[in-house]
């Protein structure tokens, strides 16, 4: 069993390690802007050759999924358990044990052919092994049964990336359809999951005034039962009849929910837009899904406008204010620089998801510019939180 280190004291230099959310969001910002940036190397600028061999889109494709979303995933949850159970998660030099097989197994395939895959398996394998127990425990100790899903969730993630390599390594046919498309979908699930916690919640008490949001409790009960059967016809037949009328059920479901919780102070306080504006995305994706079917549109957009709004700008959304939040600063006036960053991110989601609808022959041009505002929004991002991550709380509590 996983041994939970006390946090280290917070007169440390080693302030960075005292909690989860520090190390990866620092790790997730940073290669969000160095995994961009390679890919846009490789295509559309086409300046740079394969890194090895996987075909470069799947190695985007899985980074984007078990290398930035996870790491964003794993600091949340390092951070939140906590929160949650009032027991320690990871710090110190096992946090920093967790980080290194993490980071390993994001650097590895740069170094292009001269190091085996088979190493970058066994670091992101391992890490995703010791992830889960170091969430698990403190949650089964707590007996927090709601948050058990959590475990689940973990679990089906490292399933996906088993099923990723297997079909990698030739051992599994379509193993690596199966691995990319699982846990991306299952993060959508656990966005929907975690937006229905903390969006309803964060917006009645962060507009200003008093306001009671619309909840639907069976859409509560309705909604995880449609995201397993979506993820279900989508691994064992994408696209078909059945896919597509799930999809359009969740568009209207989604879209209820999200109408039941707006307020107009959202927009003047945009660490609560941002994260409807996300969770609009994600609606907008299986929207797509169900054009791609009726009209044939490319179901990229689809895929794009779930990880750029689900993953991308929620993840981004969320680390801003959890920073803000865990390093003892006031969510509530967020540093002026936290709007551009999220605009540049919606100007990447336009790029890549509308302007190819309109202009279809400039797509490579649209590709190029949806990369150029995702890099510059996590640059921004770094620039203005790192100094956060790696100092001690201001308030002087631990964490």
């Amino acid at each position: 069993m996983i041994k939970i280190e006390e946090p280290l004291s917070e007169s440390s230099s080693a302030a960075w390690l005292n909690l989860g959310f520090r190390p990866f969001f620092m790790g997730a910002a940073l290669f969000a802007v160095l995994s961009m940036s390679v890919w846009a190397a490789i295509f559309p600028l086409q300046i740079l050759p394969p890194l090895n061999e996987l075909p470069p889109i799947t190695w985007h494709a899985h980074e984007m999924i078990y290398g930035y979303a996870l790491a964003v995933i794993a600091g949340f949850l390092l951070a939140a358990v906590k929160n949650w159970t009032g027991l320690p998660t990871p710090s110190g030099m096992l946090l920093l044990l967790l980080f290194a097989l993490w980071l390993a197994a994001r650097l590895l395939p740069l170094a292009g052919h001269w190091i085996p895959l088979q190493w970058t398996a066994f670091s992101d394998l391992l890490f995703m092994a010791m992830l889960i127990p170091a969430v698990a425990v403190p949650i089964i100790r707590a007996k927090s049964r709601r948050n058990l899903v959590v475990i689940a969730i973990l679990a089906l993630l490292l399933t996906g990336n088993c099923l990723f390599y297997l079909g990698v390594f030739g051992i599994l046919t379509d193993g690596i359809r199966l691995g990319l498309y699982l846990g991306f979908y299952i993060i959508i699930a656990l966005v929907l999951m975690m937006g229905r916690r903390v969006i309803p919640f964060f917006t009645e008490r962060g507009v200003g005034y008093s306001v009671t949001l619309t909840n639907y409790p069976w859409l509560d009960k309705t909604v995880p039962l449609l995201m397993v059967a979506f993820i279900a016809a989508e691994l064992l037949a994408p696209g078909n009849l059945l896919t597509t009328v799930v999809a359009a059920v969740l568009t209207v479901l989604l879209g209820l929910r999200l109408v039941g919780w707006h307020t107009k102070g959202i927009w003047r306080k945009p660490l609560l837009w941002v994260l409807h504006v996300a969770y609009g995305l994600v609606v907008l994706g299986f929207a797509l899904k169900v054009a791609a079917f009726l009209f044939g549109t490319s179901p990229f957009l689809a895929v794009h406008a779930f990880a750029l709004g689900g993953i991308g700008l929620m993840t981004l959304g969320m680390m801003a204010r959890v920073c803000l939040g865990h390093t003892g600063r006031n969510v509530f006036a967020p540093p002026a620089a936290v709007t551009w960053m999220f605009l540049l991110l919606c100007g990447a989601a336009l790029a890549r998801i509308f302007l190819p609808l309109l202009a279809p022959s400039y797509y490579d041009l649209w590709v190029g510019l949806s990369q150029l505002c995702w890099i510059m929004s996590f640059v921004l991002f770094a620039l203005v939180y790192l100094p956060m991550l790696v100092t001690p709380r201001v308030d002087g509590q631990p964490g």
